[in-house]
């Protein structure tokens, strides 16, 4: 059976990464001043941060239409005998339920749509681990099980500098918003069941990243290799400062920066990092 990766825009896998692994993307829309952009195709993420500075208005983000969906699975049943089609949390978004729909609406070729119950690098490892399975002729059933072995051990950790653009997007509730901008804190925050909720209340930036440094080196106390992703939002030399240290106190975890785009920066705001990682 030969079958082929669909993921969205929100895994923020680079492109000659896709390319390279026949990764096919589906891509979400940020709406700025206006005008709308498919991120990754239409607006880089340096981009993005460039155009918000020029605005006095949060931009939006919307989901990619069913037709999107349709349109790409039909032309991969040319070739493909199953898709596996990996997407962002079904609790912040709607396009894994897309993939669903569009899956029952096209022939000649089974779709699997698989929800990330995450995003970004996190979502993007099931979707590269995926497709280097593709490519050895995995069976559907072999791939799937790997993604969900690998969601059983993903750990990630994120922080914000202002929780104002969660909550306005409806992503983090208003009782848990008002609570951090009262204390001054920098909460970490992770997902629970599909959804954002926040882990610990940390004061400051710095004890913030400290704090993930710390829980990732319980996991990489036992021994197991890890794969980690530094994911930042236009925050890149930090993100490279905190590789070096990680890599200096962690040896046995391979390490990567990654980045918050336009759809999920829209809702995290400028400044954020996070840490994730899964087994290698």
């Amino acid at each position: 059976m030969k079958t082929v990766i669909v993921t969205d825009s929100t895994a923020y896998i680079p492109k000659d990464v896709r390319e390279e692994l026949n990764i096919h993307m589906i891509p979400l829309s940020v709406v700025i001043g206006g005008e709308t952009y498919e991120e990754e195709i239409d607006i880089t993420a340096g981009q993005f941060y460039e155009e918000l500075k020029r605005q006095d208005r949060l931009p939006t983000s919307s989901q990619p239409s069913s037709g999107q969906f349709v349109a790409l699975y039909e032309k991969l049943a040319k070739d493909y005998d199953a898709i596996i089609s990996i997407h962002l949390s079904s609790g912040i978004s709607g396009t894994y339920q897309g993939a669903v729909t569009a899956g029952t609406m096209v022939e000649g070729v089974k779709v699997y749509a698989y929800d990330s119950e995450i995003s970004c690098m996190a979502q993007g490892f099931y979707a590269i681990d995926a497709a280097k399975m593709a490519a050895e002729g995995k069976s559907p059933e072999e791939i799937i099980s790997r993604i969900d072995e690998l969601k059983a051990s993903l750990r990630a950790y994120f922080m914000v500098d202002d929780l104002s653009n969660l909550q306005r997007g409806g992503r983090l509730t208003s009782a848990q918003a008002i609570i951090g901008s009262l204390l001054k804190v920098k909460p970490l925050l992770h997902f629970v069941d599909k959804v954002i909720v926040p882990f610990e209340k940390i004061r400051t930036r710095k004890k913030a990243m400290n704090r993930i440094s710390e829980l990732i080196g319980e996991d990489a106390s036992k021994g197991t290799a890890l794969k980690a992703s530094i994911i930042h939002a236009n925050r890149e030399e930090d993100a490279k400062e905190w590789k070096a240290e990680l890599e200096q106190l962690y040896p046995n975890v391979d390490f990567s920066i990654s980045y918050f785009g336009p759809v999920i920066a829209t809702h995290l705001g400028e400044g954020a990092m996070g840490l994730t990682w899964t087994i290698k």
